[in-house]
């Protein structure tokens, strides 16, 4: 994914920090690597793989000479590049029917478009898999096959300003209108009351939003989940445009319309939202795990010290927005050395290489290492990245939930998010945007039902 989508978000705040982290750990995976082999048991190997780049992702890549040095082989990286580029040329090499590698990233929301991975199920011991978290290889499967092995995952949760809830004159003006104490929102009711509440423009909002491209769609999704309702109904049509979706539109409608979110929200994308909460702009902040310790970090944030993390809200279904999703590694159907490409994998998601990421602020997707990292913030006193491992790793267990994970993902967003954003601004109602993007999906599905 990209700048405006959800598998980029984990950690692209946290760049800069990042840039400055990542030459630590150069050597630091010559230590040790969890994964036993025997000395030089592929020997003279080569193993083609495509990897995701971006210097959020690079620590890990440090330590491939360490699995080069146990087993003999060799890695020879052909691409590594941002999500959105590497979906475009494992398409490209699809259509060309040219799959001349072993290994490649992948993501769980994206993984459907991609028939060249094979079923994983039987290269991996059981004790191995048993390490991850149970919905996230759930999660991993595509029509029962096991095509992928989560490396990292995404959650929603809420960032909150500890300054804005913890002062004096907003507690007490909290506590005569509402009649209840100043904490983090416990629903959605709560939430949109306290966004008004905090709202002093143009200085300060009370939340904020993704306003386009998939990032506006798997939020609106999100919400819809948690409000009850569903994008697609059993059959694969579209259900978004209910009672339950109108009133979940009107939500964004309604914060537009009152500035309780900047004027410029519709135009935004993650870094939009990570750069002004970090600027001490906003009070409350949906947001992905990457950004927790760019928010903290006094060198990027300017309210480093006072941020709060909670799981998210509950919406009107009694249920917690969970739009999640892993970045993963996949294994081709061509690969001729599969059992040196599980080893590879295997390697790269052992406990010690996800402790290395998970150090710079990523959730891991294996329960071993979120309890670990954990235990070495607590250990350092590092109160808050103690506190947001924890709750990130709550809501990836509790609340997490992908979109659909079918082939047309990425149709379906680009026909429903233009007609959010036109609610939003106010060029539509929210049951004619509702209805007008219901006939796209409507077609994308039928289409492909038609080429079956």
């Amino acid at each position: 994914m990209h700048s405006s989508s959800r598998a980029s978000r984990g950690g692209r705040g946290a760049g800069l920090r990042l840039a400055l982290s990542v030459f630590a750990f150069v050597f630091a995976g010559v230590v040790a690597s969890g994964i036993a082999h025997a000395d030089g048991e592929y020997q003279g190997y080569t193993l083609r793989v495509k990897l995701i780049g971006g210097v959020q992702y690079e620590a890990l890549y440090t330590r491939i000479p360490l699995w080069e040095k146990q087993t003999g082989a060799k890695v020879e990286i052909i691409s590594r590049k941002s999500h959105f580029e590497l979906d475009r040329e494992l398409k490209q090499d699809i259509a060309a029917n040219h799959i001349d590698y072993c290994v490649s990233s992948n993501h769980t929301n994206f993984s459907a478009q991609y028939p060249i991975f094979r079923d994983l199920k039987g290269l991996f011991p059981a004790d191995y898999l048993a390490k991850f978290a149970p919905n996230l290889m759930k999660q991993s499967e595509i029509k029962g096959h096991l095509v992928q092995i989560p490396r990292s995952v995404d959650v929603e949760a809420l960032y909150y300003n500890k300054a804005a809830f913890d002062d004096p004159a907003n507690q007490a003006a909290y506590q005569k209108q509402f009649g209840k104490p100043l904490a983090p929102p416990k629903d959605f009711a709560e939430f949109t009351q306290q966004a008004v509440f905090f709202t002093r423009t143009p200085d300060f909002f009370g939340t904020q939003f993704p306003g386009k491209d998939e990032a506006l769609t798997g939020t609106f999704y999100s919400l819809l989940v948690a409000n009850g309702g569903q994008l697609l109904d059993a059959k694969m049509q579209p259900a978004f445009n209910s009672a339950i979706g109108i009133k979940t539109l009107d939500w964004f409608v309604h914060l537009y319309k009152v500035g309780a979110v900047p004027k410029g929200a519709p135009n935004y994308v993650w870094d939009d939202l990570g750069n002004n909460f970090a600027a001490g702009k906003v009070a409350l902040d949906m947001d992905w795990p990457g950004f927790a310790s760019f928010y903290n970090d006094p060198k990027t944030s300017k309210i480093a010290g006072k941020v709060g993390v909670v799981r998210a809200p509950l919406g009107a279904g009694d249920r917690r927005p969970g739009w999640s999703g892993s970045h993963s590694f996949s294994i081709t159907r061509t690969c001729d050395r599969p059992e040196v490409a599980a080893s590879f994998i295997e390697f790269l998601t052992s406990h010690d290489s996800q402790m290395v990421e998970a150090r710079l602020g990523s959730i891991p997707s294996r329960i071993d290492a979120q309890r670990d990292v954990q235990k070495e913030f607590e250990a350092k006193h590092d109160v808050f990245m103690a506190s947001a491992i924890d709750v990130f790793s709550a809501a990836a267990k509790n609340d997490a939930f992908t979109p659909p994970r079918i082939a047309q993902w990425n149709e379906i967003s680009n026909a429903l998010w233009p007609e959010l954003q036109k609610a939003i601004i106010g060029d539509k109602t929210s049951r004619q945007a509702l209805d007008d993007a219901a006939k796209r999906v409507s077609d994308i599905m039928q289409d492909t039902a038609d080429s079956e």
